[in-house]
């Protein structure tokens, strides 16, 4: 006998739940070999684990029902019992075309900021898209999020999301574990998000049976990604033959999005950033979507975007002061604008025409 528990959050208990509850009731009906019990905003499922995941998936998309509709009644649970878990969620999502996702606790997933909601535009229209932006921008949440949607809508039969391991101080021939036990400390936030967003015997079932997919960038190589949702992430750590290897797997049905931070580059001191020259390399390239999001995208604590912005002015600084140094100009023109755009940077500079933009892979902006 196993048990699982799930929060109801956000919502009515008596709109969803029905009448002296009869909707739960009506449900546990549906699986006499199985327990429901309702206590407060708590629902608990005892039975087999195949009874519980499939009673999980009815669940969840009655959570996402009621986001929609404020209501579950009778025939709404008939509806969800009658058909499989599969076309409950396709109609729901195909219903939602403002939310991104309905996390696995029922809480809606959509983009908060402007940036954020030109991201989910851009990889909408384009099928292979470059993000750039700060920590705590939302770029790695938001890139799992439109993954799992692509999944559940079936545009995609799955998902491919791979990090570059990079060591920072630490050799991990010397860390503890196997090889699995090694890597995934660096894999943790996008398991994390996937966590958030699909049950978890769903998220185990997918992963055993190789539609989700979490792996270290070497192990892209000699593959085709083919009818796949397929994300780089942390990319700014990525070598110019690391991208070029990724870039180059993209199948003719893939969707692939490549998210970095320039502020966060942890390669060797003399060792080029991949991802800034590939979208160097890449500008002029049709079908490519690009977005940059800034501070005021920062969705977590409110000191991460002060902690940003300050960042941003001493490396304003410090490249005046260099320039000063060496008695002549030196300029990043796209981190000009960047900085610009936050407000940072007061007017246009003179001598921009005539200036040629540096690639400056070696340090981090």
């Amino acid at each position: 006998m196993v048990e699982k528990i799930i929060t109801l959050e956000n919502m009515s208990l008596v709109d969803f739940l029905g009448p002296d509850n009869q909707n739960i009731r009506q449900l546990a009906a549906a699986f006499p070999g199985s327990k429901i019990i309702s206590r407060g905003n708590e629902i608990k499922i005892q039975g087999q684990t195949e009874v519980i995941a499939r009673i999980n998936d009815l669940l969840s998309s009655l959570i996402e029902h009621y986001h929609q509709y404020g209501q579950i009644t009778d025939k709404t649970v008939n509806q969800y019992l009658s058909a499989t878990s599969e076309e409950a969620e396709g109609r729901v999502l195909a219903a939602s075309p403002d939310v991104i996702l309905f996390g696995a606790k029922g809480g809606v997933i959509k983009a908060k900021t402007p940036n954020q909601q030109k991201l989910v535009d851009t990889v909408m229209a384009h099928d292979l898209t470059f993000t750039l932006g700060p920590a705590g921008t939302g770029k790695t949440y938001i890139s799992v999020a439109l993954a799992v949607r692509a999944l559940k809508n079936k545009e995609v039969k799955k998902i491919i999301i791979s990090r570059p391991v990079v060591e920072a101080g630490e050799s991990l021939g010397f860390l503890p574990g196997d090889m699995k036990e090694k890597v995934d400390p660096y894999l943790r936030p996008i398991y994390d998000a996937l966590e958030d967003m699909i049950p978890a015997e769903k998220l185990k079932f997918y992963q055993e049976n190789k539609i989700i997919e979490i792996a270290p960038l070497a192990y892209m190589r000699g593959r085709t990604l083919n009818n796949a949702f397929v994300l780089l992430d942390e990319a700014q750590n990525t070598t110019p033959s690391q991208i070029k290897m990724f870039l180059t797997r993209m199948g003719p049905t893939a969707k692939v999005m490549v998210n970095g931070d320039r502020s966060q580059i942890d390669l060797p001191t003399r060792q080029k950033s991949g991802l800034m020259q590939a979208m160097d390399i890449l500008k002029n390239v049709q079908g490519i979507g690009y977005v940059e999001m800034n501070s005021e995208d920062v969705v977590r604590h409110r000191l991460v975007k002060e902690i940003v912005e300050a960042y941003d002015k001493y490396d304003t600084e410090e490249m005046t002061r260099q320039a000063q140094a060496n008695g002549a100009p030196r300029r990043d023109e796209r981190h000009e604008r960047r900085l610009r755009e936050q407000g940072l940077l007061d007017g246009d500079q003179p001598g921009a025409e005539e200036t040629e933009l540096p690639v400056n892979h070696e340090q981090a902006l």
